[in-house]
């Protein structure tokens, strides 16, 4: 009641004065409460204004008609805990309207008074900051609760909500979890996540599906002698193509139409390729000819360059990797990739098999660490319509069966637990698989590469992982440097990742760049972009003072501590201590889901404690002994 009543003076104050302590609110809420200011949203309204109804909301939802598709099962999984703590859950499209909402009677009922109702606009600029709302501008999972809700009429609220995204990082929409203050459960966030996730996987696995329906009937619909067809994706790349351009063209697999343009080939019709399964686009079929205007750069004899989507460098110690790539790639035998978290390791299976004889095939990656072990083997095997409570009405493709004749990539395969060693093992020796509450066999054709941080050697002699499993992977063995190793192709990094994303170019003084190449990275390139894209968001002004609080921690500790005791009015922040220490694009790779779900809800804690270890326990409800071990362990 009374952290309540303290929060309420402080958005009264803000209201009425403009002024606000940030040390006492969320960094996020604060930056909402200034855009709500700015824009001149109402404080004292917040109720829902702007409703779809009939066949605008019709129309609204078949937008978003492949999230909702994917979103509900998700919901009506967790619909029993759902009713029974009380809450809603909603699915919200990118524009910020209410597609679905289902939960809790009263709550609804609740909801409603406020207008907060399917088809409405749940924006800031329409309500003020709010979960939803603010996740659409922050691009990130957040909590508001009570008082930190701008409008008066979301007061009585808690409510979380968690961005959904694409494979490519594109917005899809937003999961929100609400519930009527006094009933606000402490799990609220973590089952936020949860959803957010499963439902990118399912969005993923669809995604697969497309593209390897795709690529079925890419066969058939481009081997017609008499014209030339290319198969695009829905990302405008290609799948598949007349013999004629295959020869025609080195590497043709995934390039772009603009690439394709540059041999020459002119597009003379298209027709859209829709799915059987849901009836939705999934690709193009384009007609080509070759252009009068440009002559064409064909490749007619030798071999064509090793395809590789990353950028190569220059570094000999990557070099040597290329070309033992080169080796490996045309053969069929089973691979084991090492690496620490970052090298790339999928990209590198993924050139492996551009360059098999399987390229037309399907590249199936599976994530071991992040499938829970419970759903592991319905992943892999996939199951049959009514093989269990829950499975769909038509049963799954598990992954395996996905891969039939292309490459299976099993990434982090020392996660896999002892039980799924076995039956992947029983796979890889008898090339058969059946699904989940089936007796019928199917064969397969598929390779296998797999992926690891660990040293499989040692939790074999540690009875972790089955040797015979071991021996049946580990034929082609391929270790990646750390970037560490291969410093002399940051620049190059940086380059390749500003060209394919479409940023400008980072020029960073020669100071900076010695500060780069001194770092010893140890989230690798996985953690180089992501400091590109800390780079391209913040002052250049700050780019010294983030650079050296990377490379030289002890300098900024240095620097915070003289900071907080010699000047009263500045609190950085930046020292040992406080739970913002860590730079923003931190997070360590190798935990698992769970762990990440647990990480992020202590990062919460202490937003919401203002860096107060013991007031941040008490929230979460554990002991102060086992909250500081946690700290320890997530290196907060």
């Amino acid at each position: 009641m009374f952290e309540e009543s303290v929060s309420l003076r402080v958005w009264k104050r803000f209201v009425q004065e403009g002024v606000i302590d940030s040390a006492r609110i969320n960094k996020r809420i604060t930056e909402s409460w200034h855009r709500c200011k700015r824009n001149q949203v109402n404080p004292y309204a917040g109720t829902g204004q702007v409703v779809l109804s009939g066949d605008a909301l019709k129309r609204q939802k078949e937008s978003s008609r492949h999230l909702l598709e994917l979103a509900l099962p998700q919901i009506d999984r967790l619909s029993p805990f759902i009713h029974d703590v009380g809450m809603i859950a909603l699915v919200i499209d990118p524009e910020g309207y209410v597609l679905s909402m289902r939960g809790e009677k009263r709550a609804l009922l609740a909801a409603n008074e406020i207008n907060f109702v399917e088809g409405v606009r749940w924006t800031e600029e329409e309500v003020g900051t709010n979960a939803i709302g603010t996740a659409l501008m922050a691009k990130e999972a957040i909590m508001v609760n009570g008082t930190e809700h701008y409008s008066v009429a979301s007061h009585h609220w808690s409510c979380f909500a968690a961005p959904i995204r694409d494979e490519a990082g594109g917005l899809l929409g937003v999961i929100d979890v609400s519930s009527p203050l006094e009933r606000s459960h402490p799990q609220a966030m973590a089952i936020v996540m949860t959803l957010a996730y499963s439902i990118e996987q399912a969005w993923m696995k669809q995604r697969q599906q497309d593209e390897l329906e795709l690529l079925q009937r890419s066969v058939l619909l481009a081997d017609e002698p008499e014209r030339q067809l290319v198969v695009y994706n829905k990302e405008e790349r290609v799948v598949y193509a007349s013999a004629d351009i295959r020869r025609l063209i080195a590497g043709w697999s995934g390039r772009t139409r603009r690439e394709l343009a540059e041999y020459g080939l002119m597009e003379v019709r298209q027709a859209p390729v829709f799915s059987v399964r849901h009836n939705g686009l999934i690709g193009w079929l384009v007609e080509v000819a070759p252009g009068s205007t440009r002559a064409p750069r064909i490749f007619l004899s030798g071999s064509p360059a090793f395809q590789f989507k990353g950028e190569k460098g220059t570094s000999a110690a990557f070099a040597s990797v290329l070309r033992e790539l080169e080796r490996i790639a045309p053969t069929d035998s089973n691979v084991v990739i090492y690496g620490e978290s970052g090298t790339g390791k999928e990209l590198v299976a993924q050139a492996i098999h551009d360059n098999s004889p399987r390229r037309e095939g399907p590249f199936v990656a599976v994530n071991c660490g992040a499938i829970p072990r419970e759903l592991m083997e319905s992943e892999l095997f996939g199951y049959v319509e009514g093989a269990f409570t829950g499975a769909r009405r038509r049963g799954y493709k598990g992954k395996l069966a996905q891969a039939n004749g292309g490459t299976l990539f099993l990434d982090e395969i020392g996660e896999i637990p002892a039980a799924m060693q076995v039956a992947l093992l029983r796979v890889l020796q008898e090339r058969k698989v059946t699904p989940i509450g089936s007796t019928e066999e199917q064969s397969l054709d598929i390779r296998v590469i797999a992926a690891t941080h660990r040293n499989l050697r040692q939790q074999v002699s540690e009875g972790t992982f089955r040797e015979d499993l071991y021996y049946r992977l580990h034929v082609l063995p391929v270790s990646l440097p750390p970037l560490r190793a291969r410093k002399e192709d940051i620049p190059l990094l940086i380059l390749h990742y500003c060209r394919k994303n479409g940023y400008a170019e980072l020029e960073l003084p020669d100071v900076l760049q010695k500060e780069l190449l001194a770092y010893d990275w140890p989230g690798n390139i996985r953690e180089l972009y992501n400091v590109v894209e800390r780079l391209r968001v913040i002052p250049r002004e700050d780019w010294k003072r983030f650079l050296f609080g990377l490379t030289q921690p002890d300098w900024i500790e240095d620097f915070s501590v003289s900071t907080h005791s010699g000047q009263s009015g500045t609190d950085l922040r930046l020292g040992a201590g406080h739970a913002a220490n860590k730079p923003a694009f931190y997070e360590p790779d190798s935990l698992r889901y769970r762990e990440q779900l647990e990480r992020q809800t202590i990062i919460q804690a202490l937003e919401k404690s203002g860096g107060s270890a013991s007031v941040a326990a008490e929230l979460l409800g554990i002991p102060r002994s086992t909250f500081y071990r946690k700290l320890k362990k997530y290196r907060l």
